[in-house]
């Protein structure tokens, strides 16, 4: 290819459809990746999210025939799949001869679904995509090439053609920074401040029935190292403002002596943001929380799942519940903000074990807690199980955000599941957990706890209006 006409690319977060409604709250991380690599290799490149700019399908239609891209890559969840494959439909109106691309968790796993139902989207990339969307690019998307392409799926001549898996990136310290340059950094806000992402290793080697995560980035624990990862939380600060920092990884305390390390650099180096995580019971001591705290962290959130232990072993957590209360029991004892995230309605649950569930979370006591309906996404294990007991199950992927029964469970009927968490939630949102949040956050400069008193605010208002409407 004539390197004087490198491939132009557009990467894009589709518009919200009507019934979506939630702001962005953090730059989106993956297509900012992708676009570091293109750009590092010299290639023109505009990020479109939709979203934080209040873009529609028009908005998107102009924005995209006055870049005139040769490439325009589409960004998949599967609640936004629907809007993701109307705006493969305005890329090809607007740019008739580019070759519009799709990737993500959901393109990943119904990527013969997508080809064989929507002819504005040409070729899938599966899985991680920054090196799958780089060769793509170099090739300009050439059909010659395709079959030699790694990590995608197309379609040759009627046929769906699936290539075979491309290798992980092993050295995750060779990537760029995400290239937040082509976003509108100042539109990502929570309650005003200037929170940013970042995502610091990749792999997964748990196997949970209702996560993907293994299977979209490997069940190889991969890592950047502790220098090049607080080189990137400076560059945030100095570079976009950054005043807290949402670590992205699923399971940041699992190497235990790397996130000994980041901390000891954080606190050497005096960084001085507040953090937060998502990680494991398993994978945490007093030692790593109190480092931790000690370099920053203001926030744990720890996917607990549930109170019943036949559906932990159900799920494949492999944890004990006594675990989890040990954990939780030391990241409060250091100060931190606790956020618990459960599961309800799983194959196998019944009254009694939701209730099971609400009494573990009155006993912890978290300071955060989500309720997620189990909802079996496209590639998961749970999915495969609700197919094989031929349950009946809803495909209005825009339902997929964990707070809608998607699957008829015989042992519960659908009301049970928004009963229980309106009674939670009103148990939970109390005068006494603002006071606690109010004490965490404007006493002792927890963040999070700010940001909760105010939530709980403002849910017991709106129990009061709705009374009287």
């Amino acid at each position: 290819m004539n390197q004087t006409k490198k491939a132009k690319v557009a990467l894009v977060t589709a518009p919200h459809l009507e019934r979506e409604y939630h702001h962005p709250l953090f730059p989106p991380i993956g297509l900012s990746y992708l676009a570091a690599v293109l750009d590092q290799n010299g290639y023109e490149v505009k990020v479109i999210d939709c979203p934080a700019c209040g873009f529609t399908q028009e908005n998107l239609k102009a924005e995209l025939s006055s870049f005139a891209p040769d490439i325009i890559g589409i960004a998949s969840m599967t609640a936004t799949i629907p809007s993701a494959l109307e705006s493969a439909r305005t890329a090809k109106e607007a740019c008739p001869n580019s070759k519009v691309i799709m990737g993500g968790p959901h393109a990943t796993f119904a990527d013969s679904q997508i080809l064989t139902e929507e002819n504005a989207v040409d070729i899938v990339v599966r899985g991680e995509g920054e090196l799958t969307l780089l060769e793509l690019a170099e090739n300009n998307a050439d059909p010659k090439s395709l079959p030699k392409t790694q990590g995608i799926t197309f379609r040759n001549k009627g046929q769906i053609v699936k290539t075979g898996n491309r290798p992980f990136i092993e050295d995750l310290d060779a990537l760029p920074r995400p290239a937040y340059k082509f976003l509108p950094m100042d539109k990502y806000k929570i309650t005003g401040k200037n929170f940013l992402p970042i995502m610091s290793s990749r792999g997964c080697p748990f196997q949970c029935s209702f996560c993907v995560a293994s299977q979209m980035f490997g069940a190889k624990f991969r890592a950047r190292s502790p220098k090049n990862v607080v080189d990137e939380l400076e560059w945030l600060k100095s570079e976009y403002g950054a005043e807290g920092i949402s670590f992205h990884d699923d399971t940041l305390t699992l190497d235990k002596k790397r996130i000994l390390d980041i901390c000891d650099e954080l606190i050497t180096r005096k960084i001085g943001l507040p953090w937060g995580c998502q990680t494991r019971v398993d994978t945490v001591s007093e030692e790593i929380l109190a480092k931790m705290h000690k370099a920053g962290c203001n926030e744990v959130s720890f996917g607990v799942e549930s109170g019943c232990q036949r559906i932990l072993d159900a799920v494949h957590k492999k944890f004990e519940l006594s675990q989890a209360e040990k954990a939780i029991k030391w990241a409060k004892k250091e100060g931190l903000f606790v956020a618990v995230s459960t599961i309800i309605g799983y194959p196998g649950e019944t009254k009694e074990t939701m209730q099971q569930t609400m009494d573990l979370m009155r006993r912890i006591e978290p300071d955060d807690a989500w309720l997620c309906i189990a909802t079996p996404y496209p590639g998961t294990e749970l999915r495969a199980l609700v197919e094989k007991n031929g349950w009946k199950m809803t495909n209005d992927w825009t339902k997929y955000n964990t707070m809608n029964p998607i699957f008829e469970n015989p042992n519960l009927a659908s009301d049970e599941y928004s009963k229980m968490r309106t009674k939670f939630y009103n148990s939970f949102y109390t005068p006494k957990y603002v006071f606690r949040q109010i004490s965490k956050g404007y006493l002792k400069g927890n963040f999070y706890s700010k940001i909760m008193a105010r939530t709980a605010v403002n849910y017991m208002l709106w129990r009061i209006m709705a009374k009287f409407h």
